[in-house]
């Protein structure tokens, strides 16, 4: 079992950067993507961005291309989301999971499971 830790969220004015962290511990998410979610007040979970083991592939939804990026440094058993260029509709908690299913990088909720407890960011206008 593998457990999550999301670290790094906070209040922001508009426009400005986050940097959330992911790490693992307990087992680590070797060979296994790792997805960012969000899910704001009154909302569902929605996907975020995802990245798969190596690192070589990674998707974004639409509403975040061009402004978060994800990473991860698997010797650290960590992975990171960077968030710029905030909006308020980014305010949410955000969490990260890792993927069911080995070397597939799912886009979706039911994909993923090793929940996270979340993180607050939260973007005043």
């Amino acid at each position: 079992q593998v457990q999550l830790v999301e670290s790094g969220g906070g209040l922001v004015q508009a426009g400005g950067s986050l940097r959330l962290s992911c790490a693992a511990s307990g087992r680590t998410f070797s060979n296994y993507a790792v997805g960012w979610f969000r899910q704001a007040p009154g909302k569902e979970r929605e996907f975020v961005a995802a990245i798969t083991w190596s690192g070589g592939s990674t998707s974004y939804a639409d509403s975040v291309k061009g402004r978060f990026t994800i990473s991860r440094d698997n010797a650290k058993n960590t992975v990171y989301l960077q968030l710029n260029s905030l909006k308020p509709e980014d305010t949410a908690v955000y969490y990260c999971a890792t993927d069911r299913v080995r070397f597939r990088l799912g886009l979706v909720t039911n994909d993923y499971h090793n929940w996270g407890q979340g993180t607050q960011v939260t973007v005043s206008s």
